[in-house]
């Protein structure tokens, strides 16, 4: 019985080995691959001939940009944004915090994300698959690193703003905010209700806050 056991289990060792690998970015097969806009597919290159230095150059995040109501700034460089870094498997985003601001409790399904204090002192951490806080307060030149996939936050407790640079191993991390994830969509109310002990009337205040705006 244990030998049959084992027969069914490694397929399905072998097949969650397989997913896991692919969830990652590919290995790019060319030095690099600037978008070629001028082509109906999203997925063709530039002809490497035609290709500039300033391809590789991106100057959007010299200074923060608009705050948010918790205090955040937030600036993603992508593929996207910056095209350099088409198939490279990277990205970074520059968080500015206010005094007092904070960066909620939010994920990256498809990454791990390595933080800089350009400046200020953050409260920062990640709660790991069992409920175990990993926080402290980082400084100007400290750098920590948030495990793919497990909530993370940020808030400035300095008296100045502080400035934060996230670089990530993949050039589409996706990012899930918890408060945005939960009451901004359309997850049944009485369920919240029963998840979190609040009132009908207590959630709907809440989703006020975060569903989408309409015109």
């Amino acid at each position: 019985m244990h030998s049959n056991l084992a027969y069914l289990l490694l397929p399905l060792c072998l097949f969650a080995i397989i997913i896991n690998t692919l969830a990652s970015d590919p290995d790019p097969v060319e030095d690099f691959c600037i978008p070629n806009t001028n082509t109906i597919s999203s997925a063709a290159c530039k002809n490497p001939r035609e290709v500039l230095p300033e391809d590789f150059v991106f100057s959007g995040i010299r200074s923060a940009g608009n705050f948010s109501v918790t205090g955040l700034s937030s600036q993603p460089v992508n593929h996207e944004k910056f095209p350099g870094l088409n198939t490279l498997g990277m990205s970074l985003v520059r968080a500015d915090l206010k005094p007092g601001g904070i960066n909620p409790p939010h994920f990256h399904p498809r990454a791990t994300e390595m933080v800089y204090v350009v400046q200020g002192k953050v409260y920062s951490g990640f709660v790991d698959s069992t409920n175990r806080v990993f926080a402290k307060v980082i400084e100007q030149g400290d750098v920590m690193v948030f495990p793919r996939g497990l909530v993370h936050f940020q808030m400035n407790v300095g008296k100045s703003p502080a400035t934060v640079y996230g670089c990530f191993n993949s050039q589409n991390p996706g990012t899930h905010k918890i408060p945005n994830l939960l009451f901004g969509s359309g997850i049944n109310d009485d369920l919240l209700e029963k998840a979190f002990g609040l009132s009908l009337h207590q959630i709907s205040i809440i989703r006020r806050r975060f569903l989408p705006k309409t015109r």
